[in-house]
């Protein structure tokens, strides 16, 4: 094998274009996606209709090649100077070699010295929507030979379903992500990170109606910055939207899973407690509170002294009984908590 180490350390030519034709492949972000069974059909018919026993879908990165589907001998990854295909990717329409063992770039690759001894590789790039060869559906023989015309036509038409299915994947995942960042748009408070009124509007009616249904307890918390209009005037709203974000980031590290907490308004802040308790929601809240007056502000190199007033509303299944009646008990508790000198927690 020493022979064929010595050719194997040689870099195949590549595209002048191959850091656009790179950057066309990983946009489709498909070389660890798995496999499926559209694409085992495409290489088992791409066999069929070429009358050979191998075929298979590969894509050709910086360094190595992935093959994506095969049909008669399974491959995963082989470097780019051992593939067949790193050949194919260099601009002409096809690569068909009748004879591996004569054509001096592939005599001494693996596939050609080692079982099972490929003699034929006839391959159609697979080809972007911008125009760069990102890959190749691929047959091969242990026996020498040539495709007819008509084979190589098929291959071609295959190989552009293979792109099409490509293209297809790409961007059901595009229209997915973007569902995922509209909901969340449409969801979040984009200062604080939380729930945005409506969103948390629209959980606190489905969490009332689980406690209703299972009989759990359900408190809510609301959360109000302490005499905030002097932080906005006296060191500015940046100062002041700063510290909003820095208390929503603090929140968001302190709830669970289950927890929803959103801006209801302003300054003012809800955490809805499922499955928790007055006295859960009192600890919580406490907590909080604490952590709210040790976090630490800044404008230029002073200080923000940042402190908050908390009220707790806990279903009882008696008078407090909805979200509205939920809501009211903890604001009542929270304009106590401000009326007995703010900075604490009543409820």
């Amino acid at each position: 094998m020493a022979a064929a180490e010595q050719i194997f350390t040689h870099s195949y030519p590549r595209p002048p274009d191959d850091k656009h034709r790179l950057a066309a492949l990983h946009r489709y972000d498909v070389l660890d996606a798995p496999s499926t069974e559209d694409f085992s059909f495409l290489t088992e018919l791409a066999a069929k209709v070429c009358d050979v026993p191998y075929a298979f879908i590969t894509l050709v990165d910086a360094e190595q090649a992935y093959v994506k589907s095969f049909t008669g001998l399974e491959l995963g990854k082989l470097p780019r100077g051992q593939c067949y295909c790193s050949l194919a990717v260099l601009g002409d329409d096809a690569t068909e070699i009748c004879d591996l063992t004569k054509d001096a770039r592939t005599a001494q690759m693996p596939l050609t010295l080692e079982a099972p001894f490929m003699r034929m590789y006839s391959s159609v790039p697979l080809t972007s929507s911008d125009g760069y060869a990102i890959g190749t559906l691929c047959v091969m023989n242990t026996k020498p030979g040539c495709l007819s015309t008509s084979q190589h036509d098929m291959l071609r038409r295959l190989a552009r379903q293979v792109m099409c299915l490509i293209e297809l994947r790409a961007n059901e995942k595009a229209l997915k992500e973007s569902l995922r960042e509209l909901e969340l748009l449409a969801t979040t408070d984009e200062l604080t990170g939380l729930h945005n009124r409506r969103s948390l509007m629209h959980r606190l009616k489905f969490e009332v109606a689980r406690t209703r249904r299972f009989r759990t307890p359900l408190s809510a918390v609301m959360v109000d910055l302490d005499h905030f209009k002097q932080i906005n005037d006296q060191h500015g709203h940046i100062v002041g939207d700063e510290v909003l974000a820095g208390i929503g980031r603090l929140i968001r590290e302190n709830v669970r899973v289950i927890d929803v907490a959103g801006r209801y308004g302003g300054e003012e802040l809800c955490i809805l407690l499922p499955n928790t308790p007055p006295e859960g929601a009192r600890k919580f809240a406490e907590t909080l509170r604490s952590r709210i007056e040790a976090q630490v502000h800044m404008d230029g190199d002073r200080k923000v002294p940042v402190t908050a007033s908390l009220g707790i509303g806990s279903f009882n299944h008696m008078d407090i009984d909805d979200a509205d009646n939920l809501l009211r008990q903890a604001d009542a508790a929270l304009y106590l908590a401000k009326q007995n000198g703010r900075n604490r927690v009543e409820g």
